[in-house]
């Protein structure tokens, strides 16, 4: 974008090692590619498919989390290597996840806008909360940086109080919260004192009020540029006060993204491209029973979880479930649980990628390019695609140990974990499958 700042993201673009084209090459939701950054493993290995599932045992959906976590971290090499490790972020999973030890400080935004930490809270947590009260900002006005005082707002997080979690979704996913996040980046960088004594101090912040945001306009929206763009000013924010207390050479910075987004469906096209899955299942149940070939127990996008009780062949039914599917303009391909696909070259091995044998059911789903699932609502997108659109994003590392640059060639994003872990000197994870990207490394 034109109108970014000289000291943000075009000042890493400068001077940082640039991959234009890292891909995650697995289904593309948040926890699933926070995991795959941290472990530098895929959905396969570390378990987390989805930010939720089905399990099968108790008949219930499972939501993603740090004790679901099948493979070690990134984090967790580095905790053990006696690194003072900390995690920020608006959502306490995430947070919890990325890192995957206990043995990392957590610190996370609650429902009333307050940060929490895991342990004992530092001396100058409260004196940060009272300050940054969410309270002052009922009714906000967000508009554009720089406009005239009397122009129309881009948005106004209204407040109710009969409805207040309204209000704290509108909140997070705009520049307010962008801006507590990364203020308390800033008060934590400072008074813990971090990057400035003797011990090795590794920091991740996860940024989610772009994915927020996201889920209500798509990639192409003015408020989502508009939110990228003060992400920009909040980047270039940190990047000066860590050259100012840490010197250029002080200190190194990763940028990764956990996966893009499609476009909102258009009005005229969102009741084609918007997939009701209770519906898609319905139908897919119906033809499996007129062939006497099971039933359909749970779809949990992108998985449907099969009743196969009492056959002999589970795979006959898997595959008869397939091949419905793609009787359905929504999906584009099947994988099954021992492999057969409908998927060539490298759809195949996305869709392998994203399967955990447990965890997967019987079927994973892939509709149909620009599909989204349907939440009932008459707007909104979601993640979880394996098109380019969402697993295709920016990497840049920055700082002495790495060499500016950019880098052409296509890398994924299990190669981000064990090239970290060789610049921070400790182990690569336990499942780490990627590899480190030497080229980046001066």
């Amino acid at each position: 974008m034109p109108q970014m700042t000289a000291g943000g993201f075009r000042k890493l673009l400068d001077k940082s090692a640039w991959f234009p084209d890292c891909r995650h090459l697995a289904s593309g939701f948040t926890s699933t590619a926070l995991a795959t950054l941290t472990t530098g493993a895929w959905p396969a290995q570390h378990g987390i498919v989805a930010d939720s599932w089905y399990e099968r045992a108790t008949k219930t959906r499972v939501h993603a989390s740090d004790e679901a976590l099948l493979a070690g971290t990134l984090m967790s090499e580095a905790a053990e290597s006696s690194c003072n490790v900390s995690a920020v972020a608006l959502n306490p999973m995430h947070a919890r996840l990325f890192a995957g030890t206990q043995k990392a400080d957590f610190y996370w935004m609650d429902d009333r806008g307050q940060f929490q930490t895991n342990g004992d809270a530092p001396f100058w947590l409260q004196p940060y909360n009272d300050r940054k009260s969410i309270e002052k900002l009922h009714d906000a006005r967000w508009v554009v940086p720089g406009v005239r005082a009397d122009a129309p707002a881009l948005r106004t997080l209204t407040y109710d109080p009969k409805h207040p979690e309204q209000f704290l979704a509108l909140y997070k996913a705009s520049p307010f919260a962008q801006d507590t996040l990364f203020d308390f980046v800033g008060e934590l960088i400072t008074a813990e004192g971090l990057g400035q004594k003797n011990s090795q101090d590794v920091l991740c912040v996860i940024e989610s009020s772009t994915e927020l945001l996201g889920y209500e306009t798509g990639a192409r929206n003015p408020l989502m540029e508009q939110l990228v763009l003060h992400l920009d000013r909040r980047l270039e924010a940190l990047l000066t006060q860590l050259t100012r207390s840490h010197g250029d050479a002080g200190f190194n910075l990763a940028v990764m993204g956990a996966h893009g987004a499609p476009d909102a469906p258009a009005a005229g096209t969102r009741a084609r491209m918007a997939v009701d899955g209770e519906a898609l299942a319905r139908k897919i149940d119906t033809a499996l029973a007129a062939r006497g070939l099971g039933r359909v127990e749970k779809f949990l996008y992108p998985f449907l979880y099969l009743d196969s009780a009492g056959f002999r062949d589970a795979e006959e039914i898997r595959k008869a479930a397939g091949h419905a599917l793609l009787d359905q303009p929504p999906v584009a391909d099947f994988f099954t649980a021992e492999g057969a696909s409908s998927a060539k070259n490298g759809w195949l091995g996305r869709l392998r990628n994203s399967f955990h044998s447990r965890r997967s059911g019987d079927l994973m789903v892939s509709y149909q390019p620009g599909y989204v699932e349907n939440f009932g609502q008459s707007w909104g997108i979601s993640y979880g695609s394996l098109y380019n659109y969402d697993v295709r994003v920016p990497l840049c590392f920055y700082g002495p140990q790495f060499r500016p640059g950019i880098f052409d060639r296509t890398v994924e994003a299990v190669d981000v974990a064990p090239t970290l872990a060789r610049a921070l000197g400790v182990a690569d994870p336990s499942s780490s499958m990627g590899r480190v990207l030497a080229e980046a490394l001066a």
